[in-house]
C-alpha cells in the first residue's frame, strides 16, 4: 500500500512541476531536505542537479522527490519521461506554444 501511495504521490509532483512551470514560473524551486548547499538548474534537463562536491549527492539529479545518481538514470526513469516530454513540447519551457506560451 505505501509503495502506492508513494507512486501516487511522485506522480502528483512531477504535475505539479509541470503545472508551476506552465503558469510561468521558469522552474520549480530549488529541492529542499537534502544534503546539498549547491543546487543548479539544467536547462537541457529541466531539473535540478547538485553542484556541491561536498555532498553526498553530488552531481546527482533530482525529479519528482527522488534523486537520481546520473543524468542517465534520470533519463531512464518513467516519470522523468513523461515529465521531459512535456517540457521539451513547450509546457514550461519558455518557448512560444503550448501551455507555457
Amino acid at each position: 500500500m505505501l509503495n502506492k501511495t508513494k507512486k501516487m504521490m511522485v506522480g502528483v509532483l512531477s504535475v505539479s512541476l509541470v503545472t508551476l512551470t506552465a503558469c510561468g514560473d521558469d522552474r520549480p524551486a530549488e529541492p529542499t531536505g537534502y544534503d546539498c548547499d549547491d543546487w543548479e538548474w539544467d536547462k537541457d534537463t529541466g531539473t535540478y542537479y547538485c553542484d556541491d562536491d561536498d555532498s553526498t549527492y553530488a552531481r546527482s539529479y533530482y525529479h519528482g522527490g527522488s534523486m537520481y545518481k546520473s543524468k542517465n538514470e534520470l533519463k531512464n526513469s518513467s516519470n522523468y519521461q513523461t515529465y521531459y516530454s512535456n517540457y521539451k513540447s513547450g509546457i514550461g519551457s519558455g518557448t512560444k506554444g503550448g501551455f507555457g506560451g
